[in-house]
């Protein structure tokens, strides 16, 4: 690992250099002007604090913009509804707009308003309410390549029809290494045993999955979703190496709605070639008042969502084995004193190259340095979490 330091600086260098002589080629469509205004969420009828309004507002951006979006602040927004009542959402920040438990009635219809702060005004469509009916079970299936998982609901009454599903992961991640030893700087530098409060060997990961899962029972003569797909996780992913969870929501969709999000779905996953589905414009609800021929994506829909999650275990599974999500990592060793001489700890760990790992203390020995690596390999921080979440439940 140290050999390799200085031929790798230099090979940055040099592509540094070769880069610095190219000329960027910006294509026309990076140049076109967009702006436009981007609403999500979901007008949550329901009366618990978990049943929290919760929308949020951002603007397009360039092709070549480092952002995905930019968040549309200080706006006002409220819901209203077709008996002329309003309920105003207050500005949460980063383009979040909220209110608690709304209690709305389902016998009336409501949209949303919202107000920027250059004074445009856009409003979306009166929808009716349509509350999801509970989830029956979402379960997984083991299968060769991973596992499957899958979700199971139904309408007694009838009268769902469209459904739509969104999903958070969470999962344990491990770095590639156990530190036992710590750096510690204060009254000075030195290397200590590490606290069972200061690992860094295991964390949490989660992912908001940004894919469409949709179905519908409109051609069938009952309304139940039986074993319906929602998503798969790969045998040697590293989400389930120890355990995982997922989120499961579900949303009961207009007609309207349900074309809107089949209509999203092909324009955002299913093209890529000849035989996909061409772009097309996406059928929303909501409008700017102030200039009509200013697009407006998103679909505002009202009501409530039903949830369910389920937790994987390692040990339930097939003995599959994960592949690193950090790989060159290799341990070396510090020793406090070289072969010239040099104060290796001092050099590499007291400034943070490398963090240690384990001691290295011959049989009636003082420690005469430390094993260490890099810190990617070693601390799980630096891509997770090490505080518990709120509903991890352990085996």
């Amino acid at each position: 690992m140290k050999k390799t330091a200085y031929i790798a600086f230099l090979i940055v260098s040099a592509l540094v250099v070769t880069a610095g002589c190219k000329k960027p080629y910006l294509p026309p469509v990076v140049a076109v002007s967009s702006n436009f205004l981007v609403v999500e969420g979901l007008i949550n009828t329901g009366s618990n604090l978990q049943d929290s309004t919760i929308i949020k507002l951002s603007r397009t951006v360039k092709l070549a913009s480092s952002n995905s979006s930019n968040p549309e602040l200080k706006a006002t927004v409220k819901v209203e509804s077709d008996a002329n009542v309003s309920y105003p959402l207050a500005e949460t920040g980063d383009g979040y707009y909220m209110a608690p438990g709304l209690n709305l009635s389902a016998a009336n219809k409501y949209r949303l308003q919202i107000i920027t702060a250059d004074s445009r005004t856009y409003q979306s469509d009166f929808v009716q309410v349509k509350n999801s009916p509970p989830i029956d079970s979402v379960k997984y299936l083991v299968k060769s390549d991973g596992v499957q998982i899958n979700i199971n609901t139904h309408d007694p009454a009838n009268k769902t029809t469209y459904y739509r599903w969104s999903y958070d992961e969470t999962w344990i991640i491990h770095s590639n290494y156990n530190s036992h030893e710590e750096l510690i700087t204060t009254p000075f530098d030195t290397i200590v045993f590490r606290p069972a409060a200061d690992q860094i060997y295991r964390c949490w990961q989660s992912h908001i999955a940004n894919v469409i899962v949709l179905a519908s029972t409109a051609n069938l003569k009952q309304d139940v979703i039986s074993q319906n797909e929602l998503t798969s996780v790969a045998s040697t992913s590293e989400k389930i190496s120890d355990r995982y969870t997922i989120l499961v929501k579900q949303y009961a969709l207009t007609g309207d709605a349900f074309k809107y999000w089949q209509q999203l779905k092909k324009n955002t996953e299913q093209l890529g070639s000849i035989f996909d589905a061409q772009p097309s414009e996406i059928p929303g609800n909501i409008h700017c008042i102030t200039n009509p021929s200013e697009p407006v994506l998103g679909f505002m829909s009202a009501g409530t969502f039903s949830q369910s999650r389920i937790f994987i275990d390692n040990l339930d599974l097939p003995l599959w084995k994960a592949t690193p999500a950090i790989t060159g990592c290799t341990v070396d060793v510090f020793p406090y004193k070289d072969a010239d001489g040099i104060d290796e700890v001092r050099t590499f760990l007291y400034f943070g190259h490398e963090i240690p790992l384990d001691a290295i203390q011959p049989p009636g020995s003082p420690i005469s340095g430390y094993t260490a690596a890099l810190p990617k390999c070693v601390d799980c921080t630096l891509r997770g979490t090490k505080t518990q979440p709120s509903f991890w439940i352990n085996r």
